[in-house]
């Protein structure tokens, strides 16, 4: 049997240690603590601070910046592992100089401080641009959606809310008259007595939260010209129900610009709505006033550099947007694969992207199957038909749209009206209708027009295939291999200030790999 040396873990032991010399170069860490140290003007948080004349000291912000910015390095965002970290953890002791803030102080200063942590997103950003990390010459912008601390099933319009509340309050009654039914009853049936009280009062709380909110709130409004209500949320009601390709989360879309060179954030929003097309404008002013407050460019946009975003961002009032102000951008509508001849094939090798769902819809004879002269305003269906035009619409400026319908007469006795209608009994019926299809276009001079021309270009394709490689990675970098994918407090403004946070973790991680950081 070989003589080994003894050793055992439970034991505890007194070891001298230099916590500048547990920074070493080349790490997150010493990168974080050198440069809050050195170059990030802590004072915007000084403002809230009133002890200096009296009263218990606090913990200074940039003790309390360096350990909450390295925990989230380690997808750490619980306040309470942040503490017991400091507690334990020698890198974090490191960087907190042997201090061990309260879980509730460290929570308190991420949800206090939005508009300090938004002055140290601009700083950190004038130091990429001072190390030459900016290349200022396209920007991809994208969104990330992340649930936040607030339950999807609190969510509703007005009149669901109310039925849910009137709901409950027949649960509690039926509570109420079950335990009273148990009122001297065997001493054995006392503890379902006790539990249908418990139930009881524990609906009451969830009545009076619902009712309360359906009293002192108002229903919320969509975006567009004529927006109508979409779901409150009771716990937090800035936040939105959005659907994902992981299902229906509530929480909040973190939308990112990204610069190409290094994959630097350049600017960094939280939007409580599941639609990308409304928050064009807030990060292009975004961008322009984030340059300008660090210093780097006083109108960045209109040095001609590029914008690139998906087709969640097209509309025609973001393109005449785009178009008005001479803004270099590349953002495509949600048929351009359809004019670009290779992926005229797509299809018909890899199947549709949403096979469960195209299976549930009954396929029909597509409207591109039929024969309009736009000129003559006539249509002609696949069994040779003449269709009526049963209405004609103006939609803005220089667009049109017009509506057929085919005669009950020829759908009725058409061969083909069970591959061309979903529900062909309809045309059966005295009241049914034919076949109903409907074309838009436009005169060609709309912004619509105007992007459709740049993106179906060779520059525009060769351009926008770079979007995907450069913001891409940066939500993979933050959400997966961070672990930051989830949002841990509730309103708008304290969302976006962790977003920001998160942002900066990403944003640092590039100084330590390419900056020069002492």
């Amino acid at each position: 049997m070989p003589n080994f040396k003894r050793y055992n873990y439970n034991q505890d032991a007194m070891v001298v240690i230099n916590f500048e010399e547990q920074l070493q170069p080349g790490t997150f860490e010493f990168t974080l603590h050198h440069l809050i140290g050195i170059h990030i003007d802590l004072s915007v948080f000084y403002d809230k601070y009133q002890n200096d004349t009296g009263g218990r000291s606090a913990y200074d912000p940039a003790i309390l910046l360096k350990i909450i910015l390295f925990a989230y390095s380690k997808g750490i965002t619980s306040s309470r592992e942040i503490q017991w970290q400091c507690e334990h953890n020698i890198i974090f002791k490191a960087l907190s100089c042997d201090s061990v803030p309260h879980f509730t102080s460290i929570a308190n200063f991420i949800s206090s401080y939005p508009d300090a942590i938004e002055s140290i997103f601009e700083q950190v950003l004038m130091v990429c641009d001072q190390q030459g990390l900016l290349g200022n010459e396209l920007f991809a912008i994208d969104g990330c959606k992340m649930s936040s601390n607030a339950s999807k099933e609190h969510s509703g319009t007005f009149k669901e809310l109310e039925q849910k509340r009137d709901k409950i309050r027949k649960k509690i009654r039926r509570c109420l008259k079950e335990h009273k039914k148990l009122d001297g009853r065997k001493p054995a049936e006392q503890e379902r007595k006790q539990r249908l009280a418990q139930a009881a009062e524990t609906l009451q709380k969830h009545f009076e939260k619902i009712d309360q909110f359906l009293k002192t709130a108002a229903p919320r409004m969509g975006q567009g010209k004529k927006p109508k209500e979409v779901k409150s949320n009771i716990t937090d009601n800035e936040s939105a129900k959005m659907t994902t390709s992981k299902g229906t989360i509530q929480g909040y879309n973190g939308i990112a610009a990204v610069d190409s060179k290094h994959q630097i954030i350049v600017e960094a929003q939280a939007f409580g709505e599941g639609q990308e097309y409304h928050t064009l404008k807030p990060i292009l002013d975004g961008i322009n006033r984030r340059y300008r407050n660090a210093g780097i460019h006083e109108d960045v946009l209109a040095e001609q550099v590029i914008i690139t975003a998906d087709t969640g961002f097209s509309s025609e009032s973001n393109y005449e947007l785009l178009k008005s102000h001479r803004i270099n951008a590349y953002i495509p509508d949600n048929q351009f694969r359809s004019r670009d001849k290779a992926f005229a094939r797509q299809k018909e090798k890899h199947g549709k992207r949403h096979q469960d769902a195209a299976k549930r819809i009954k396929q029909v004879i597509p409207a591109s199957e039929f024969t309009v002269d736009r000129r003559r305003k006539t249509c002609i269906c696949p069994a040779g038909n003449d269709m009526l035009l049963y209405r004609e619409e103006r939609i803005g400026a220089g667009k049109r749209k017009l509506l057929f319908e085919g005669r009950l007469t020829d759908c009725r006795a058409c061969a083909l009206k069970h591959e061309c209608m979903r529900n062909p009994s309809s045309a059966d019926t005295r009241e049914g209708h034919g076949r109903q299809v409907s074309f838009t276009w436009t005169n060609g001079q709309t912004a619509t027009d105007w992007m459709k021309k740049r993106i179906d270009s060779l520059e525009g394709k060769t351009i926008y295939s770079h979007r995907m490689s450069v913001v891409e990675p940066v939500f993979g970098n933050i959400g997966t291999n961070k672990r930051l994918n989830r949002f841990s407090l509730r309103g708008k403004g304290k969302v976006q200030g962790q977003w920001q946070l998160f942002c900066l973790v990403h944003n640092i991680e590039k100084l330590m790999r390419y900056g020069v950081i002492r």
